[in-house]
């Protein structure tokens, strides 16, 4: 049988991916705050690798969410 509320454990490790997500998402807005006019290949560079580790943190979240029990329907339209 499911629990009705994940265990507080489950809670908490979501609650630590979330802020990692946050964090993530900060550090993508504070590269963009400070990016030149013209970026340079380094720039796009960091950007790239920005977006993977706020994609990777995200899919962490995700995961801890659907191990705490909230698992969405697929938001997709057929």
């Amino acid at each position: 049988m499911t629990d009705l509320y994940p265990a507080a454990d489950q809670r908490e490790l979501l609650r630590q991916a979330a802020a990692a997500h946050t964090a993530a998402s900060r550090d993508v807005e504070t590269f963009l705050r400070r990016l030149p006019d013209v970026p340079d290949p380094a720039d796009i560079t960091e950007y790239a690798n920005l977006l993977t580790r706020e994609e990777q943190a995200r899919l962490d979240r995700q995961a801890a969410a659907d191990a705490a029990g909230l698992q969405l329907p697929s938001m997709e339209s057929g």
